[in-house]
């Protein structure tokens, strides 16, 4: 059951839209960095009322507060590399969603993406690398697929398409968000960031106007 106690602070379009006119202060270098202060400290003691949940991937070229000119207790942060659902990601996310009423779940990938590049690598090779980052490949192939069958091969075009399918699977796998798009609680905004320029760029969304 939704926790009733909590209201989100603003509806997801209004969040995506904080949101872009943040990334757009950041790539016109005219960043206000808010809620970075002891006031905002002191405020966020008592609990948070995140208005995003971001679900990105682990470079460290993609720090989501600094893209979005937002500050403390504005986002959620889940990440992962080549921001890949597991059990854990997907709690953090439904957690996000269900317990503190976030009306906007991101994910958030980036061209020149090293884990996307490796799965398409490992596609050509069918030589799997070692460790747990096997499981990271494995779970981005899918994606590199479904690229392909598009006629997209390159690094940057299987971007964008591993976060579409990351959009769809999320809403897949969990009931719990899917039921929350459909009451129109949250939504999710698929968004590829240009590392050359900055620029948070839309690609897929469920849910937002």
């Amino acid at each position: 059951m939704h926790p009733e106690s909590i209201k989100p602070s603003m509806t997801p379009q209004e969040a995506w839209e904080k949101l872009s006119a943040g990334n757009f202060r950041f790539v016109n270098d005219d960043t206000q960095h808010p809620n970075q202060d002891s006031a905002r400290r002191e405020k966020l003691i008592s609990g948070q009322e995140p208005f995003a949940v971001i679900f990105g991937c682990s470079d460290s070229r993609l720090a989501a507060e600094i893209i979005f000119d937002v500050g403390l207790g504005d986002m959620f942060v889940v990440r992962t590399a080549g921001h890949v659902l597991d059990p854990a990601s997907l709690g953090s996310l439904e957690f996000a969603v269900d317990i503190l009423n976030v009306p906007l779940i991101v994910i958030l990938g980036h061209n020149s993406c090293g884990a996307v590049t490796s799965a398409i690598k490992v596609k050509e090779s069918g030589n799997m690398p070692k460790g747990f980052v096997r499981d990271l490949v494995e779970h981005i192939t899918p994606s590199v697929q479904a690229a392909e069958r598009k006629g997209i091969t390159d690094v940057n075009g299987t971007v964008v398409e591993h976060v579409k399918q990351t959009t769809d699977r999320l809403v897949d796998l969990s009931s719990i968000i899917a039921l929350a798009i459909e009451e129109g609680r949250t939504a999710v905004a698929g968004v590829s960031y240009h590392l050359h320029d900055g620029r948070a760029q839309l690609v897929s969304s469920l849910g937002l106007d």
